[in-house]
């Protein structure tokens, strides 16, 4: 049976779905979420000029709103990762 390959990014898996990118393993204690909630042109391109960001407990069994551990919003997709990146890796380390 094949088994999925997903990007990674730092050893973790980095999935999108629409305007939704999860990083993260599901069989760790924590993911990130990121909602792309705007876009912006530059040139031909849309840009992702703001961007939620969520630190979210992986069992999902618990309801969305409880699972929500942190939560923030950026003005770039840049300074979501790094806000998202940072927040996991305090996470998994405590």
């Amino acid at each position: 049976m094949a088994e999925n390959k997903f990007l990674e990014y730092k050893g973790k898996p980095l999935v999108r779905k629409g305007n939704e990118i999860y990083y993260g393993d599901m069989s760790e204690s924590s993911v990130v979420r990121f909602e792309i909630l705007s876009y912006g042109k530059e040139g031909k391109l849309d840009i992702a000029n703001k961007v939620n960001v969520q630190l979210l407990d992986s069992n999902t069994d618990l309801d969305m709103k409880d699972r929500i551990k942190k939560e923030s919003t950026k003005d770039n997709l840049f300074d979501a990762l790094d806000l998202g990146f940072t927040w996991l890796e305090r996470a998994l380390k405590s």
